[in-house]
C-alpha cells in the first residue's frame, strides 16, 4: 500500500521497490471515506484529539498513517524515535508545507518561522544571542515591572468600574484581553526597546490590530483547508472578510515595525546599544529592512499571542481548582517580595525557586500546548525509523496528542496533574522518560527560539496575578472551547471575578 505522494508519482514505484527497509512499522488507520478520508473525524473534534485517541488506543511503533481530504495521506509521528529523526537528526530534510505558509504568512510575515535550510540556519544564528538564557535572565526585572503595572491597572479598573460589558459584575475582567495587552508590552520592550503602553491604553492601535488579525473569523479555517489544494495567490484574491482584514491590518503592522527599525538604527549609530532582539538583528547585518520588518512582525505576533493563551488556560484551571490557587498564592506571597512596593524587583532565581509555580506552568504548557498541531513535508526521499518515504510525504506533529500520550506519560496522561512535576527527580520531565514526550516548543533546530522568554514571562505574570487576586468564574458553567486563532487558546472569552487578597503583598 503506497502513500498518496507515491500514487501521484507512478515513476517512483521502482525507486520504492529498490529501497529495502529494515523494518516496516507504519500503522494504518482504517475506515477512510472515499472522498473525505478521515477528515470528518477532525471536523467533529478539537485539534489533535483524534490523533490523541488513535495513539492511546491503537498499538503502533511511532508512525500512524491516515487520510485527509481527497484521500491525500498523512503520516503522524507518535514516539520519540520517530519525532527525533524528523525534528533533530534529519530536520533539514523536512520543510513546512506551502499551505501553512499561505495560511499564516500573510499574518506573521515571511521570517524565521518559515525560513528553510541554509537561510534558516543563518537567521537563527543572527537572532539567537538575544534569546540566549543568559540574556533572558536579565529580563526578569522587566517582566516583574510589567506584571506590577498589570495588576495595579486591573485594581484601578475594577475600582472605577470602567466596564466594557455593563452586564458583568463590577469586579469582572476578561483574562485573554488583559494577558494579551501585558505580553504585547513585554515583547515590545524586550524585542524592540519600544513602549507600546497596551496595558494602560486598551485602544492602542497595534494591540487592536493584532487582536483583529489573530482572532480570525470562520473563513480563516476554510482558507486554511482550501490552501492544501488551491494556490495561495488565488485564495488571497477571493472577496472574503479574512482577506480584507489581513489586507487592512498588515500595512499598519509593517509601518509600525519599520518605524521601530529606523529609531533603533539611529540609536545604534549614536553608540547607544540595547539588549533586545531588534538590536541583535541589526548588528548582525544579515537582514535588509524588508526582511527585518518581517522578523519584527513575526516576533510581535508570536511573542505575545502564545503566552497570553497560556495565561488564559492557567486562570481557567485556577478557577476550576480553588485549592490549587490558594496553595500557589501562599507560596508566592511567602517567597517573593511585595509587588505593591515599587522599589522591589526579582531575579530569575527567585521565580525558578517557586517549585509549585513551576510545576503549574509546566503542566499548563503540557496540557494546553500553545500550538496544537503542525506539519512537515519531506523535501527529498527519506527514511524514518527505517521506513522509506518519498519526497512530498506529509508528516504530522501533534503536541496536543504527544503531550497526552499514555505510552509516554502514564495512565493519567489525559488528566491535569501538576504534582507530576513535583515528584523526586521529575522536576524537569514530569515523569516522562524522553524530552520528546513534551512537544509544546518542539525540538531541534526548528524548535521555538523564544521558549525561555515565554516560560519566564508566563511564570512572572502568573505569580503576580495569583499573588494579588483571588479569581472565580463569572459563569460557573463556563466552557472554554479551543482551537481559535494562531494559538490553541479558548474560543470563548474567559470572564472572571477578581478579589484583591494580597494584603501588604
Amino acid at each position: 500500500m503506497f502513500l498518496q505522494s507515491d500514487i501521484c508519482q507512478p515513476h517512483r514505484y521502482e525507486a520504492i521497490w529498490n529501497h529495502v527497509v529494515t523494518h516496516f512499522i507504519l500503522t494504518t488507520i482504517q475506515g477512510a471515506n472515499w472522498l473525505m478520508g478521515h477528515a470528518h473525524i477532525f471536523f467533529a473534534n478539537d485539534t489533535g484529539i483524534p490523533h490523541r485517541n488513535w495513539n492511546n488506543s491503537i498499538p503502533n511503533e511511532g508512525l500512524i498513517r491516515y487520510k485527509f481530504w481527497l484521500n491525500f495521506e498523512r503520516v503522524y509521528l507518535t514516539q520519540p524515535k520517530t519525532l527525533s529523526e524528523v525534528l533533530v537528526t534529519k530536520s533539514y530534510d523536512f520543510a513546512k508545507p506551502p499551505f501553512a505558509k499561505a495560511a499564516l504568512g500573510p499574518v506573521l510575515g515571511n521570517a524565521i518561522l518559515f525560513a528553510e535550510g541554509h537561510e534558516h540556519k543563518v537567521q537563527h544564528k543572527a537572532l539567537m544571542p538575544a534569546f540566549s538564557y543568559r540574556h533572558i535572565k536579565e529580563l526578569y526585572p522587566l517582566f516583574w515591572d510589567k506584571a506590577r503595572l498589570l495588576v495595579n491597572t486591573i485594581s484601578e479598573d475594577i475600582q472605577t468600574k470602567n466596564k466594557e460589558r455593563p452586564d458583568m459584575p463590577a469586579n469582572a475582567i476578561e483574562v485573554q484581553d488583559w494577558a494579551s495587552r501585558a505580553t504585547l508590552d513585554i515583547i515590545g520592550i524586550a524585542g524592540t526597546g519600544h513602549e507600546f503602553n497596551s496595558i494602560q491604553d486598551p485602544g492602542n492601535e497595534l494591540a487592536e490590530v493584532y487582536k483583529r488579525v489573530l482572532n480570525p473569523d470562520r473563513t480563516a479555517s476554510a482558507i486554511n483547508l482550501a490552501g492544501q489544494f488551491i494556490p495561495s495567490f488565488l485564495l488571497q484574491m477571493l472577496p472574503l472578510q479574512r482577506n480584507k482584514t489581513v489586507a487592512e491590518t498588515r500595512p499598519i503592522i509593517k509601518r509600525t515595525c519599520l518605524e521601530l527599525i529606523n529609531k533603533k538604527r539611529a540609536k545604534l549609530e549614536k553608540g547607544e546599544r540595547d539588549l533586545d532582539v531588534l538590536s541583535a538583528a541589526l548588528e548582525s547585518s544579515h537582514f535588509t529592512d524588508d526582511e527585518l520588518t518581517e522578523q519584527m512582525v513575526t516576533m510581535l505576533a508570536a511573542g505575545h499571542e502564545t503566552t497570553a493563551a497560556a495565561m488564559t488556560w492557567a486562570m481557567y484551571i485556577m478557577c476550576q481548582r480553588p485549592a490549587m490557587q490558594a496553595r500557589l498564592r501562599a507560596e508566592i506571597q511567602a517567597q517573593l517580595p511585595s509587588i505593591s512596593d515599587p522599589t522591589t524587583s526579582i531575579k530569575a532565581e527567585d521565580i525558578h525557586g517557586l517549585k509549585y509555580l513551576q510545576a503549574i506552568c509546566n503542566e499548563v504548557l503540557r496540557y494546553w500546548s500553545p500550538i496544537a498541531m503542525t506539519m512537515r513535508i519531506a523535501t527529498k526521499d527519506v527514511t524514518v525509523a527505517g521506513t522509506f518515504f518519498p519526497k512530498g510525504t506529509y508528516f504530522v506533529l501533534v503536541p496536543n496528542a504527544v503531550n497526552h500520550s499514555e505510552k509516554l506519560w502514564g495512565s493519567d496522561a489525559t488528566e491535569f496533574d501538576e504534582e507530576r512535576w513535583l515528584k523526586q527527580g521529575q522536576a524537569n520531565k514530569g515523569g516522562a522518560d524522553s524530552n520528546y514526550s513534551f512537544l509544546s516548543f518542539l525540538h531541534g533546530p526548528r524548535s521555538c527560539i523564544g521558549q525561555n522568554f515565554a516560560r519566564g514571562e508566563f511564570a512572572v505574570l502568573l505569580a503576580a496575578w495569583v499573588g494579588r487576586f483571588e479569581c472565580e468564574f463569572v459563569d460557573p458553567a463556563y466552557k472554554p472551547g479551543s482551537g481559535g486563532g494562531v494559538s490553541s487558546k479558548p474560543t470563548n472569552a474567559l470572564w472572571v471575578k477578581v478579589k484583591e487578597v494580597g494584603g501588604d503583598w
